[in-house]
């Protein structure tokens, strides 16, 4: 189990307004410290925690923040509505488009997504998979 998800940031208020155009509306808590962003789902009282949690930090080296090649951190949405609305805030709130949302043909047939790249560079993607919702082919 993937238990918290790290991502590095150059400049923390820049990340701080493209994760916060989606993160809130996905149902994560936020927390703002010296020591960067923190994102986490709620815990009720008595409850076990909702892995994993999500964090923006500046590098722990010093030296400048990279995105990895081929690294992706994927959040999922309640709806395909949901993946176009927090997909264009992301945009806005400074965000890069890496894929606009809609269907991919190497996916299964209700797997919605849209990519972006946040401001440091690493990519994100927000997808919806309810079978409920039309697919691909309907």
């Amino acid at each position: 189990m993937i238990a918290y998800v790290t991502v590095g940031a150059d400049d923390i208020p820049r990340a701080k307004q493209f994760y916060c155009a989606f993160l809130p509306a996905l149902g994560y808590g936020f927390k703002e410290g010296s020591e960067g962003l923190s994102f986490a789902l709620p815990v009720a009282t008595g409850q076990v925690p909702i892995l994993p949690d999500f964090y923006v930090k500046p590098s722990f080296d010093g030296r400048p923040a990279s995105a990895g090649n081929g690294a992706m951190v994927a959040f999922e949405a309640r709806s395909q509505s949901q993946v176009r609305d927090l997909h264009a805030a992301a945009l806005v709130a400074g965000g890069v488009d890496e894929g606009q949302p809609g269907f991919r043909a190497s996916y299964g047939p209700h797997f919605y997504v849209g990519y972006l790249r946040d401001p440091q560079g690493n990519k994100i993607a927000l997808f919806s998979s309810d079978p409920n919702e039309p697919g691909r082919d309907d």
